[in-house]
């Protein structure tokens, strides 16, 4: 198993806004530093606790800090941009990160950005399929291009001068394309396995319980089954929200106390998926009411956080649940207090790793 890191990063309302883009920032450099593989941001534009507005553009100021690690949209919310403009800032960012990018796509979960795009009335999976196919087509055809959709019509047939470059769309680094990876948040996700047809990878949620992330891995063989490629497990991620300390008493206070970034985080996310009847995210059984599902119910579930050793214990039963994945990707929280959320990261990297790593060396020689 190697790390990667996640943030769709929900910040106090009251937080100075310069302040958690600067700790989002030295995340991802300290991931880097720490040997993390690979690292996500999310985005909305309508979200004051949830407020990277643009991946792209976040992404674009870490060009220079982050030296070894891939970095990717997590993801761009596709029926909220125009697809022209997504196949030439997508393309921009490839290469101004010399290939070192993933592009995590999905039709994005928020209700209020689909409001203020004009899109909450409108079948946002079908716009979703629609936009990427034409950011593919964008980077695959010759101008002028003809592209016609039920969404958009993408043309630059009056003004193309192609001698003197006018009118093309700029092609990524990597060829055909960056790797495509989406985030499923639904179980038995059919969007894993259509996206695995297509030959693009999963990205199971961290606000998804752990029985539910294990029919990702079958959706994912499935899908992969379906578009004639083998399945390697080891291009499933799986995100996971973890707090590592030097002593218990510390991780349980940083955790799970009122105060706490995760309690926060798990406050924000419940109220929202409630609101908008998806609380069967956070169920175990679907037949529970919604009042059933509090809280406590889902830190208890969601939340693994304590000394090195028990958050490795934790993991390796967590992979025994819901299968064999290749990257844990760390999700990234409020920085409440700096030094103990880069201590978690440092731990995790140098202590709980290894011994996951070794632990699972151990089981393998043994079948």
């Amino acid at each position: 198993m190697q790390l990667g890191f996640f943030t769709m990063p929900i910040h106090p309302l009251d937080k100075d806004w310069r302040q958690c883009l600067r700790e989002d920032r030295d995340a991802f450099v300290l991931a880097d530093e720490l040997d993390f593989a690979e690292a996500y941001v999310g985005e909305h534009v309508t979200d004051k606790a949830e407020n990277i507005t643009s991946s792209v553009v976040f992404i674009a100021a870490l060009v220079d800090r982050v030296k070894k690690m891939r970095l990717g949209t997590g993801t761009v919310n596709l029926p909220n941009t125009h697809p022209a403009h997504v196949a030439a800032q997508i393309a921009m960012l490839d290469h101004l990160l010399d290939g070192r990018f993933n592009f995590g796509i999905s039709p994005g979960g928020l209700l209020s950005d689909a409001e203020i795009f004009g899109n909450l009335d409108n079948d946002r999976n079908a716009m979703f399929l629609e936009a990427i196919d034409m950011v593919l087509a964008l980077w695959r055809e010759k101008p002028p291009y003809a592209l016609k959709g039920r969404f958009w019509n993408i043309t630059t047939e009056r003004t193309v001068m192609e001698e003197i470059g006018q009118g093309i769309v700029g092609q990524p680094l990597q060829r055909p394309h960056p790797p495509i990876v989406v985030t499923a948040v639904a179980p038995f996700s059919k969007g894993v396995t259509a996206a695995a047809a297509r030959g693009w990878d999963p990205i199971s949620a961290n606000f998804l319980m752990p029985r539910w992330v294990a029919t990702h891995k079958d959706s994912y063989i499935e899908g992969c089954a379906q578009g004639g490629r083998t399945a390697d497990l080891a291009n499933w991620r799986v995100a996971k929200s973890v707090f590592v300390a030097k002593d218990m008493e510390t991780a349980r206070n940083y955790a799970r106390n009122p105060d706490s970034p995760y309690v926060f985080y798990y406050r924000q996310l419940l109220t929202k998926l409630k609101k908008n009847g998806r609380a069967n995210l956070f169920k175990d059984d679907p037949s529970m009411p919604d009042d059933a599902v509090t809280l406590d119910y889902v830190l208890d579930r969601l939340v693994c956080y304590g000394t090195p050793d028990k958050v490795a214990d934790e993991l390796l039963a967590f992979r025994e649940e819901v299968g064999r994945f290749g990257t844990l990707l760390y999700a990234g929280h409020d920085w409440a207090d700096v030094g103990l959320a880069r201590e978690s990261m440092r731990l995790l990297a140098e202590e709980v790793l290894p011994r996951v790593n070794d632990a699972e060396k151990v089981a393998e020689a043994a079948e």
